[in-house]
């Protein structure tokens, strides 16, 4: 245990199975920190979002966490494969052999695999019951982890993230795309001449193939419309007009695409810090049948946003096929990412049943404008789940949490206890 900044900080670090079907085969290791300032507090697992992405590393106690840690003794899961738990990327995957086991490897990296460590990690902890938060994908574990293992969870919290819990891939990422179009709108009503400079970016990028990033990636339509990552938080969105203004420099040898502009499109576009973002992406949302690329292969029927366009509509949390041969880190995984694309055996990831009798208290916003998660399958989930509060709220975007988390956190923490969330909000 350590102490600084007002926290008191402890890691731990567990074995647990590759395949939990097989307790006695191989192992990995899974970290997760430990963040309180009173050990008598109970405890609260943080499910972070992704998929791919490693927990928080805080330097101090401020938003959602500042919050939390009044109520709870707060764990940072980092998921399998990410962060300090056993890796899984271009290097370490290397190392299960050719494409087909890497693939297999990545079948045992999904929800119920995450649950399941969870629960090797409360065990470990001696904790009877905690209480969790999912933002994002960490609400889709949240309701794996209430399909699998209600009897060891006291309340739940999700943000921007009830998945579906029937849809397929391709429904999902239709009413993506849908979302996506309407945000677009949004953001180009207020700055209309962010629409003349993303347009000028495309005939510049069509007329001249040496723009790249500092990668070496060819600067492309389909890589510049992965600006649209930008477009799914609250106060992130405006910080795209800024982008946009420093678009372009004069040189001795004409107009250029920035250095300015091709640091900001490399941060989006690259996955060198969390291929499992790319590879497993789809198969969140696979059960009984494959994903086969489902945002690609829904893409046509929105004909806005295909590279064909005159000026394309900037995509979000699209994962396509170019990216595993265009970007450097992804390249050497493009087999792997075909093998899970085109695999058929992914289980089920939800219990419909046990969730139509859950008696966990659920608390969880969503986000009425989410570009990422779709409300109306979000409010269909929520009334699937029996006792399930869903809090709908136009005040906030994906990234509710980074933008005033104590406020949320406070709010759905209420709701979960029962307690008149309007008065805790007043508090």
């Amino acid at each position: 245990m350590t102490h600084y900044r007002g926290m008191d900080v402890a890691e731990h670090r567990i074995s647990v199975p590759l395949d939990h079907a097989q307790p006695d085969g191989e192992q990995i290791s899974i970290f997760a920190r430990e963040i309180s300032t009173d050990s008598s507090l109970p405890w609260l697992l943080f499910l972070q979002g992704g998929p791919g992405g490693k927990s928080p590393r805080p330097g101090s106690l401020s938003g959602w966490l500042a919050e939390a840690v009044k109520h709870f003794r707060v764990l940072l899961l980092d998921q399998r494969g990410t962060g300090l738990s056993t890796p899984a990327n271009r290097q370490s995957l290397a190392l299960r052999g050719d494409y087909a086991a890497q693939a297999r490897y990545l079948t045992h990296f999904r929800a119920d695999s995450i649950v399941r460590d969870a629960e090797v990690l409360r065990e470990h902890l001696g904790v009877e019951k905690w209480s969790t938060f999912g933002q994002s994908y960490g609400g889709f574990c949240t309701l794996t982890y209430l399909s699998l293992f209600p009897q060891s969870l006291e309340r739940c919290l999700v943000t921007g993230g009830l998945a579906s819990l029937d849809a397929n891939a391709q429904e999902v990422y239709r009413a993506t795309y849908q979302r996506m179009a309407e945000r677009n709108a949004e953001y180009f009503s207020w700055y209309p001449q962010d629409f003349e400079v993303l347009h000028e970016i495309y005939e510049h990028v069509r007329h001249n193939d040496d723009e790249v990033l500092p990668t070496g990636q060819p600067v492309t339509v389909p890589l510049v419309q992965m600006l649209g990552m930008y477009l799914g938080g609250n106060t992130r969105v405006h910080l795209l007009h800024h982008v946009f203004e420093e678009a372009f420099i004069d040189t001795p040898g004409g107009r250029r695409l920035s250095d300015t502009f091709l640091d900001a499109l490399a941060a989006q576009a690259s996955f060198s810090s969390n291929p499992l973002y790319a590879l497993m992406h789809e198969t969140i949302y696979a059960q009984g049948s494959p994903t086969n690329f489902a945002a690609e292969s829904v893409l046509p029927e929105f004909p806005e946003f295909t590279a064909a366009a005159a000026t394309p509509l900037l995509t979000g949390e699209m994962i396509f096929r170019w990216h595993f041969s265009e970007d450097p880190a992804l390249r050497p995984l493009e087999d792997v990412a075909r093998v899970l694309a085109e695999y058929e055996h992914f289980g089920p990831l939800y219990d419909l049943d046990v969730l139509a009798k859950n008696n966990v208290p659920v608390a969880a916003a969503v986000y009425h404008d989410d570009v990422y998660v779709d409300r109306e399958l979000s409010l269909r989930t929520a009334s699937q789940v029996n006792g399930l509060q869903a809090w709908v709220t136009e005040d906030f975007h994906h990234d509710g949490i980074a933008d005033d988390g104590p406020a949320i956190f406070h709010r759905l923490l209420a709701m979960a206890n029962g307690e008149d969330p309007e008065a805790a909000a007043a508090e």
